[in-house]
Formats: C-alpha cells, structure tokens, sequence
C-alpha cells in the first residue's frame, strides 16, 4: 500500500481537533461581547455575560443533583430567557435536552417524560395542571424545577420544591463545563407531531447542531449582532437551532411568551428587529392586523417561513408591505430548515408574480446540508429536471438527525437507500430548485387524475376573504375522491360556498376545484401548521391517518 503522502504522522490531536458543539459559541459570545445585550424579557434585561454565567450555574447546580452524561433534562417552557439559558446548561453538565410541545395534553407528555426516561423536569408554572397529571401518569421519581416568569399573571402554581433562580443560586458560575467527547454525542432529543400512535424521538447531536447553527446565518445572510424575535417555539426542533445560531451572531434575543399579531409589530417596532421566523399563519396574523398596527416600522425586517408550503399570496403580501421574506424547508428530522428558496439577483428584474413563484419554492440545500434530491423511492432514481415528473424529497448529509430514540426498525425506513426519505412529494425544476406539491397522503386522486392540494389551497388563499385554508379528500362514488376545502375566513369577511369554488373553476382546471367548502376556524400545531389529519377524519378521508 502507498503511504499517504500529505501524512504528518499524527493527523488528529488535541491541538487540531476539538468535537463540534455549539456550547462553545455561548462562550465566544460572553467572551468577545460580554455588554452586549444578550436577552429581552419585558422589562428584563441580560447580557452575554450574564447569560453565560447563568448556563454555568444551571450546569453546575444539575451536576450536583447527579444529572450527567446521557441524562435527559426535560424542560416544559415558553419563549423566555429560561429556555434560551436551558439550550445551553443543560448540555453543558452532559445531558439531554428534551423541550416538550407546550400544547400538548397530559398523555402524550407523559409520554415523553417515560420514553425519554426524564431524570429532571423544568416547567413554568403556566402549565402546572399538566405537568402534575402528567407526572400521575407517568409515575415515578422525577426531580421538577418550577419556572415562575414574572412576565405571567396567570393561573398557575409551582409544582415542585424548587425554584429555577434558587436552583441556580446552589450553582458555580464559574463553572468549568466540558464539550462532547464525540461530536456525534446526542445534543437534544425533540418528538414528532405523533398523529398515529406514540410520536418519535428524534435525536440530534452536537455536530449538527454547530453546523446548522451557523448555516442559519449563512443560508440567511444575516448580519452580525441581529435582532431576533421569538415568535417560533423554541421547543419546535430547538427553535430550528436559532438558540445557538443567536450564540453565535452575538445578537439580541426579543422574547415573546405568546404568538399575537400586536405584540409582534410592537416589538418589531421598539427593539427595531431585523429578523424572525414563523409558519405562514404567523405572517397572514401580521398582513392581516390593521395597517396602523405596523405604523412607525420603517427599517427592514426579514423573515423565514416554513413548517408549510406558503401560499403565494402570503409571500406576495408580506413583500406589498416591506417584509423581506425568504422559504426555508426541513422537517424534525433535519434540526430543522435544511433546504432555502436562495433568491437570485435577477428574480429582481421580474413581475412580482413571478417573483412570489420562483420565491415559493423549497429549493436548494442548506451550506451545512450535503444533499436534497427529488427521487423514486422505490428504484432511488432521480426524477428529471422538468417540472412535471414528482418523487419523494430527500435528504443526505450532517442535517440529518442520529436517528429515532427506541425506534430502530422506523430509524432503518426512514434511512433506507442511503438518503432520509421526508415523505413529501415534488418536481425538480430546469434550474434544479425543488417546489413541494403535496404530502403523499394528501394527492387526491379524482378519475385517475392526480390533485395537488397544495394547487387548490394556493388559489384559495388568493381570495380576499380568506385567512386560511386546507384541502384534502373527500369519498365520491363518481370519482372515487374530490377536493374538499376547509376555509377560516378572516374576520368580518363574508364569501358563500358557491363563491368560491366559482372562484377557484375560474383559476384553475375545473376538476380540481373543491366540490364542498367548511367554513369555520382550522385545528392547528403549536408552530400554526394546519392539522390534516383531524381535517381528513371530518371529511371521512379513503387515509384518514397523519
């Protein structure tokens, strides 16, 4: 065998390997800025160096309570500085960080706090009538820190002998935490929606984390020291990783317990933010508040969209009002967005319609992302670059999470091929940007003939009385299933059944149009993702299962 002739001898040490993690931008942040202005909390104010000191003390004081290495650390909070310093202590001491869906009932919390074999649970008081059913049903010892957020006047009550700030007092906060041994060492553990059956844990490691972290900012083009507000969960894949993305740009993170359309615009306006995410029902909230709501924002804000294909309306609106908004794609499984709609110069020079196309695409990879292909699942061949032929989205590359906790045989599916299968159907375009036309289970097959739902919904959304909408199918002797739409109007807004799908036959091939419309507001995910699947039931879907 032919010796390398670029060794050195010893090619991986301590001095030129370190395992990535993004711990380490926490303290480059406290480090480099320490002034800098860290967090807003209402009237709370905290600094880089102060969040860093907090982390350590929270690592410390788990330590001392015995939570180590491959422990899991539960945490049931809302967007408030708690979480953002729970992304980063807890993985300091080693463990685990499990960030449970708020919205979730008692079962299926209990659920995860026995599945992901919780040793401690962090919780806000808001949520202490859950938590403490959850804890009769999952029984068993569980050490509960109780959250009590100033910023909430609600009903309420501490569940646990420990407050967050006294358990953090017991803690160093020159504390001389550690990074993984292995960067492939599990970071954060995040369950799926859970439609069918028991949801699944997926796991993330520090590798990923650190990568996408910093393909937020890269992928985004955002600027140093940005302004950010929390209007996505960051129990939702971590806050698509913008814990640690904002570590590591050293900006301000804006707080917001709760997603209202006021309280946004007012903090837009007063922190002057520059930067933000959201599902598209959190952008119709916005183009759809009064204007003299967004009065006195005059600087730039640029937004992410995702968790659903936005609807070509939605895009258009946020552009007529001065919002810079870009289409990102991922799923759980892949810490998030893992694929961005990346804007070309020359898209500038086009009609604003065909800019909303070409920007309502999922796109091209993410920098940290190795791979997204649209492919046969079934002999793993790329479909052509036409536009027309559909196949299965997939992923490959450090954006993909280790796999599901417990769950080795959904973990080999999920895998198979070599790629991540996402389950959702698309074309690849000539410019070899991928656009979503629908989740397998939502193609509505009418006569033989294949229906986008996503196709209906975006000519829905264009009707001006229409605050949002979701199609799925519906039993037809005829033609064995016909689009059936569920419609949430905005308010004050008057449209009859028959008005719209006159709406949608004038725009669209006849046969696809909705032979049936619901009226009345739409079950929705913590992050506003329309529930299919409840939709599905009501209209006694052939695949009435997520």
């Amino acid at each position: 065998m032919t010796e390398n002739p670029y060794s050195t001898g010893l090619d991986r040490n301590e001095a030129n390997y370190v395992p990535l993690t993004p711990l380490s931008f926490l303290a480059r942040a406290a480090y480099v800025y320490p002034l800098r202005l860290a967090a807003v909390h209402g009237q709370r104010r905290q600094t880089w160096a102060q969040t860093y000191e907090r982390a350590r003390r929270l690592a410390s004081a788990l330590t001392r309570h015995g939570v180590g290495g491959g422990d899991t650390v539960a945490v049931m909070l809302n967007n408030t500085p708690e979480m953002f310093e729970c992304h980063f202590g807890v993985p300091m001491c080693g463990a685990v960080l499990n960030t449970l869906n708020t919205r979730l009932d008692a079962e299926a919390i209990a659920f995860m706090l026995g599945h992901g074999e919780a040793k401690v649970l962090i919780a806000d008081r808001e949520y202490s009538s859950t938590v403490r059913k959850a804890l009769e049903i999952a029984g068993g010892a569980l050490q509960i820190i109780d959250v009590d957020d100033p910023e909430y006047t609600g009903p309420g009550e501490r569940v646990g002998g420990t407050d967050y700030e006294a358990f953090l007092a017991g803690g160093d906060p020159g504390h001389a935490w550690k990074g993984p041994q292995d960067e492939w060492d599990a970071i954060s553990l995040n369950y799926t929606s859970g439609t069918t059956g028991n949801p699944k844990g997926v796991v993330y490691h520090h590798r990923g984390a650190y990568l996408n972290a910093l393909s937020n900012i890269v992928s985004w083009g955002m600027p140093p020291h940005a302004v950010y507000l929390w209007t996505l969960p960051m129990f939702h894949c971590n806050g698509w990783c913008f814990p640690w993305t904002m570590a590591a740009n050293a900006g301000t993170n804006v707080c917001l317990r709760r997603v209202d359309p006021k309280l946004i615009l007012d903090a837009i306006r007063q922190h002057k933010v520059s930067h933000y995410c959201g599902a598209p029902i959190v952008h119709s909230l916005i183009i759809n508040s009064p204007a003299e709501w967004r009065q006195g924002i005059a600087h730039k804000v640029s937004a992410l969209v995702a968790a659903a294909p936005p609807p070509a309306a939605v895009i258009e609106e946020m552009q007529r009002i001065g919002f810079d908004i870009t289409h990102v794609y991922g799923l759980t499984e892949t810490y998030g967005p893992a694929a961005v709609c990346a804007k070309q110069p020359e898209w500038t020079e086009l009609p604003l319609d065909e800019q909303v196309a070409k920007n309502g695409r999922q796109g091209v990879t993410y920098h940290a992302q190795e791979g997204i292909a649209v492919m046969d699942p079934d002999s793993m061949e790329p479909v052509p670059r036409d536009g027309e032929t559909m196949g299965e989205i997939m992923f490959r590359g450090n954006l993909v999470m280790k796999g599901y906790l417990k769950n080795p045989a959904a973990t080999a599916q999920a895998f198979r091929g070599g790629w991540y299968h996402t389950g959702d159907l698309a074309v690849m375009q000539p410019d070899g940007y991928v656009k979503i036309k629908d989740r397998a289970k939502d193609v509505i097959i009418s006569g033989g003939e294949n229906i986008s739902s996503v196709e209906v919904e975006d000519v829905l959304y264009r009707h001006a009385a229409v605050m949002a909408a979701a199609v799925v199918a519906q039993p037809d002797e005829k033609w064995g299933e016909v689009p059936c739409a569920f419609v949430e109007l905005k308010e004050g807004a008057q449209v009859t059944e028959a008005e719209l799908i006159e709406f949608c036959r004038e725009r669209m091939a006849r046969f696809k149009a909705p032979k049936r419309v619901v009226f009345g507001p739409l079950p929705k995910t913590s992050t506003g993702k329309i529930q299919k699947f409840i939709l599905r039931q009501q209209a006694r879907s052939a695949d009435a299962i997520e």
